[in-house]
């Protein structure tokens, strides 16, 4: 019996500029989730986190910068918010935030 793969939903048409763009930002957005107090296990790990995170964000600011050179002045949110599923940012960003306080 053959295995089928998974059927992935398939990334919505990006201009290399947006592509780049939205792997910079999930890149940005993993760092500050492992620097999150509330993921952590150790500040050696937060540390390397926070170091990534630097040169990360350098390249997500390079990337807005092309797309700006480029022309390219808007940001279009529903097709970059479908990209971002498909990437699984719903999860990724779930880690940047603080849980909800359980019931008292």
């Amino acid at each position: 019996m053959a295995v089928e793969s998974p059927e992935f939903a398939p990334l919505p048409a990006l201009t290399r500029a947006e592509g780049e763009f939205i792997d910079r930002y999930l890149q940005v957005l993993d760092q500050v989730g492992r620097i999150n107090p509330v993921h952590g296990a150790d500040t050696y790990g937060a540390l390397r986190a926070a170091q990534a995170l630097v040169s990360y964000s350098v390249a997500l600011r390079e990337a807005l910068a092309l797309m700006h050179e480029r022309g390219e002045s808007r940001i279009h949110a529903a097709t970059l918010t479908r990209a971002l599923r498909v990437l699984d940012g719903e999860r990724r960003s779930g880690r940047v935030t603080v849980p909800p306080a359980p019931p008292s």
